[in-house]
């Protein structure tokens, strides 16, 4: 089970079956028609990557114009590009922009699933953004640099995050030095390869349906 590995995080469901955000030890899946739903305890997740949150940074931030500015003042809280972050703000958005993926139509390829994802626009939404840096030589099994899946305080809407701005935040942020990777028990159901450097990020969904969960850790202060 996902929350036996933590309780904060993000990921995807079974054949690409909608966007994961797990939030407070609850694991919520947004899927393609953008329906939000608590998920069962057993739903079948190929790949997701949580910790245990406890930050170490707790602040409020100035509000934001777009998601680039978002993300200067999430680098301004990072003192290192070599270790993992989670960050999670809270507050009021004037504007979401999200997108979910669904599952292959007819048992087709993922990355044809991928390139018909449905996008949502949302106005005065309070709400979660759950988000990772990774750094860059993680992206075998992560994506690198900045991940976000938003959540609205009333459950009803989410997705990964395309675009946003937002007035003051409430900014918490975690430091993690160490991985755990627990594979899929049934490495057969996976279809993987080793992206290249030039390869369509969708490919990496190839590679992370073989993946149960990804373990991230605390950096403890020496």
């Amino acid at each position: 089970m996902i929350l036996q590995h933590g309780d904060f995080g993000l990921g995807t469901f079974e054949n690409v079956d909608g966007e994961m955000v797990v939030l407070d030890g609850n694991i919520y899946q947004i899927q393609g028609d953008g329906k939000v739903s608590e998920a069962p305890g057993d739903a079948e997740a190929p790949f997701a990557v949580v910790t245990r949150f406890v930050p170490q940074v707790d602040l409020e931030i100035a509000p934001i114009r777009s998601l680039s500015e978002l993300e200067k003042l999430c680098d301004e809280c990072r003192s290192s590009n070599n270790i993992f972050y989670a960050f999670r703000l809270d507050g009021l958005f004037d504007q979401v922009n999200t997108r979910t993926v669904s599952p292959p139509r007819d048992h087709g390829r993922l990355v044809d699933a991928a390139k018909e994802q449905a996008e949502f626009k949302f106005s005065q939404a309070k709400g979660t953004l759950v988000g990772l840096w990774s750094p860059g030589f993680s992206s075998a099994i992560s994506i690198s640099g900045y991940h976000f899946h938003f959540l609205s305080d009333d459950r009803l809407r989410g997705g990964h995050l395309l675009a946003c701005a937002a007035g003051p935040l409430r900014l918490r942020m975690q430091a993690m030095a160490a991985v755990e990777s627990a594979l899929h028990k049934n490495p057969a159901k996976g279809r993987a390869y080793a992206p290249s450097a030039t390869a369509p990020r969708t490919s990496m969904l190839q590679l992370r349906l073989v993946m149960r969960a990804i373990r991230l850790f605390p950096l403890r202060a020496s």
